[in-house]
């Protein structure tokens, strides 16, 4: 069965642009163009993934991301004509996995698009992933700190999951991002690091140490100091 995509934007070109060439992909794509419709559709379809524009009349695509966030795990690429940080960070706060600033390339669009189907699509596994004060059960998809229960996006779980998986090795931000992404890393954009900021602040919410270090000019690496 092909997967089926929904596509939230307010400009009539770039909504039968992405229709036309998911569909040559083989995908079942949904269009809408504004929130309200957005809601509804996710409601009746059920799409297997989410493309969404920030920038939308009525309810936004912010206010949509954390709709689905308050119910359920569905991946979201969020799209935006705008590129500072604060955007970014509202982005992912609210929940998105990814990010692409327009204009954007459709191929590189498509790319993202697989690469978030196929991470979703992944078996899950049932082990416990302990570090410090940290735990996380892969079986639940849940997050610990020092037993508090954290409320991650499905993007920061991923992350938090391959970093624990490889406590005291330093990962690139090139590794992280085809890990965690699944597609290569553009070295001009900070997603990554935009990314690690939002889960350190989760993790050091109640008072908890410093756990994700930097190493500078190379990535990440969890590690007590």
């Amino acid at each position: 069965m092909s997967a089926r995509v929904l596509v939230v934007d307010d400009d009539p070109a770039v909504l039968s642009g992405l229709r036309r060439a998911l569909a040559l992909e083989h995908y079942d794509v949904s269009v809408a163009s504004d929130g309200e419709a957005a809601l509804a559709l996710l409601e009746s379809n059920k799409p297997d993934l989410l493309v969404l524009d920030i920038m939308l009349p009525g309810i936004d695509g912010l206010m949509v991301c954390e709709h689905v966030r308050q119910t359920g795990a569905l991946p979201i690429i969020m799209l935006t004509a705008k590129d500072t940080v604060p955007d970014r960070i509202a982005g992912l706060d609210r929940g998105a996995d990814d990010y692409l600033v327009k204009p954007f390339s459709v191929d590189e669009l498509l790319a993202r698009v697989r690469a978030l189907l196929r991470r979703v699509q992944q078996q899950p596994d049932h082990d416990l992933l302990s570090y410090a004060d940290v735990t996380l059960d892969t079986g639940a998809r849940e997050a610990y700190r020092a037993g508090r229960l954290l409320k991650l996006t499905p993007l920061e779980y991923d992350l938090l999951s391959l970093l624990l998986r490889h406590p005291r090795h330093a990962l690139s931000r090139e590794q992280l991002c085809q890990q965690v992404w699944g597609y290569a890393f553009e070295g001009e954009s900070n997603f990554v690091d935009v990314a690690v900021k939002e889960l350190r602040k989760k993790l050091e919410e109640a008072g908890g140490e410093r756990i994700i270090q930097t190493v500078r000019g190379f990535g990440y690496v969890l590690r007590q100091d």
